[in-house]
């Protein structure tokens, strides 16, 4: 099925994109607003509140901000609105694209808990729509004015959302739709507070009447959380390639952590641009990176399983001819390192998470190994194991012998 992966490589290409213009529009407008700087007088008079002057790409810029706004509004004047529309359109159709057209394959884990393809997907929707209604309820509650309880309650939010999700779906299932809740926050930060604000001050400047200081303050407050917000999201994002956190077996406390530290470091440079220079801030959140490497790389402590358990569910399952075969492909090429206790000498943990140690499992992902191993054919990896045309061919027969 060579149409699905280029969709979802231009949609994942597009997602990226998207993203990139997004961050970089929020990076560079809260740098801008901790940069301006107090105007000459008769700036002042012209109603500029703050300027900034720049040099980039062979040319000089002056940036300035109005208290109020201009006389009249231009003919043209730029929304930044698009850049966030585009990430969360483009990321929950990836999302599913990948988790949800194929749950089955990488939402759904039985040694985590037994779901149906639906009662996934409703609680992975529950738990993306569910957090924003929760945030929401919070900003728009006494409990916004007050930033430092504001930033403790996102906190456990957060954390109750990563504990649920790893305890409802694979691990790198789970890490994806905390990060689908922060990036549905974020988008909602814009679509609900920042541009409606925006409009109103439009609408004030051009009727001529009083602009209302909250609509700006409660704007700029949500930009404030999304600027702290990036680089946790942006950590989940790449966390795909890295099984050593989300299959880790405390995998929640790993991505609350790394965010924690995240939004720490983005926080140094957030004082930097006011002039503020702490690097003890940056120290301490490279020391807690580290931390977190040491304690993810320690080796983990196997639990005790009593010896007399086999039961039915546990007893061998009798394979047809082909069948067998297949295993005996996926045993000898695949399990290596796809496997719960992999034996290949640079994964030692099953890379995406996927395990392919009995017959359930590789059935399970019967489309992702046909895909890989008979159509791209770029598994086994620069085919370390020397898989045959013809042991593709057993996996491809098999394959179409399903539909």
């Amino acid at each position: 099925m060579p149409w699905f992966d280029w969709i979802s490589l231009f949609t994942r290409w597009f997602h990226v994109i998207a993203g990139v213009a997004w961050i970089g529009a929020s990076f560079y407008f809260i740098w801008l607003d901790n940069n301006l700087r107090t105007p000459p007088e008769d700036k002042k008079q012209k109603g500029i509140k703050g300027d900034l002057w720049a040099v980039h790409g062979g040319g000089f810029y002056e940036v300035a901000k109005y208290a109020y706004g201009p006389e009249q509004i231009p003919e043209k004047l730029h929304w930044f609105k698009w850049e966030a529309y585009t990430t969360w359109i483009s990321g929950f159709f990836l999302l599913g694209l990948i988790y949800y057209h194929g749950a089955a394959i990488y939402l759904i884990d039985s040694n985590v808990m037994e779901l149906t393809v639906e009662q996934a997907i409703t609680r992975g929707l529950a738990l993306i729509f569910g957090g924003l209604l929760i945030y929401e309820g919070a900003c728009r509650s006494p409990l916004g004015r007050y930033p430092l309880l504001f930033g403790l309650f996102l906190l456990v939010l957060i954390t109750t959302a990563s504990y649920l999700a790893t305890h409802w779906f694979s691990g790198r299932g789970a890490f994806m739709h905390v990060g689908a809740l922060i990036g549905t926050i974020m988008a909602g930060n814009v679509f609900f507070k920042i541009m409606p604000a925006q409009r109103l001050m439009v609408k004030a400047v051009t009727n001529k009447t009083e602009i209302d200081p909250a609509w700006g303050l409660g704007a700029k407050l949500r930009s404030v959380h999304n600027n702290y917000l990036t680089l946790p999201i942006l950590f989940i994002m790449i966390s795909n390639h890295y099984p050593m956190t989300y299959q880790h077996e405390l995998n929640w406390l790993i991505l609350v952590a790394i965010g924690v530290v995240s939004a720490w470091i983005r926080h140094y440079f957030n004082l930097k641009h006011i002039g503020i220079s702490r690097p003890s801030v940056l120290i301490t959140g490279a020391i807690g990176m580290l931390l977190i490497a040491l304690w993810v790389s320690m080796p983990r402590i196997e639990p005790v399983v009593a010896k007399n358990t086999t039961t039915e569910a546990q007893s061998p399952q009798v394979l047809t001819e082909q069948q067998n075969a297949v295993m005996a492909v996926i045993q000898t090429h695949c399990a290596n390192c796809h496997s719960a206790k992999p034996t290949d000498d640079i994964f030692v943990i099953a890379p995406l998470g996927l395990t392919f140690d009995n017959w359930q499992q590789i059935e399970a992902r019967a489309p992702l190994i046909y895909r890989r191993a008979v159509v791209s054919k770029d598994m086994p990896m620069m085919n370390k194991t020397e898989m045959t045309q013809a042991e593709r061919d057993i996996i491809g027969r098999w394959f179409k012998s399903l539909n």
